[in-house]
């Protein structure tokens, strides 16, 4: 390895990486500087190709719902609450859920953009209707 080229494996590991960016209201992805393809959940090692020439790129938080399920539990723990897996735009696939409609209202191929929430344990991303 150069100089020039950044260690992946020094400072703080790339899931600390995307947490901080969430705390500072950015949504960002990883891209693998040698094959294109977006990284989710974000890695030291692009799990496509191998290659650690990961850059991080601000994402554009257009989704589509691929997946969708309600989680059913009491109303003293919530009600019940969506879980989804969301194709982002970018290429990426991720777990998160559905807000701003009901759980049951959730739809495969349903066009979805990201929000940021807070919440007691840290930013997350989450996802409304588009």
């Amino acid at each position: 390895m150069s100089d020039a080229e950044e260690d992946p494996f020094a400072g703080p590991g790339p899931a600390a990486r995307y947490r901080d960016a969430l705390a500072a209201g950015r949504f960002e992805l990883q891209s693998c500087d040698a094959c294109a393809r977006q990284v989710f959940p974000p890695r030291a090692l692009c799990p496509f190709c191998g290659s650690p020439r990961l850059s991080w790129r601000a994402a554009s938080g257009r989704g589509t719902v691929y997946s969708t399920t309600v989680v059913r539990e009491r109303p003293e723990q919530g009600g019940p609450r969506n879980i989804a897996l969301i194709d982002l735009a970018e290429g990426a696939r991720l777990m998160s859920r559905v807000e701003g409609i009901a759980p049951e209202a959730v739809r495969i191929g349903m066009a979805v953009k990201a929000r940021i929430a807070s919440t007691e344990a840290g930013p997350l991303l989450v996802f409304d209707p588009a």
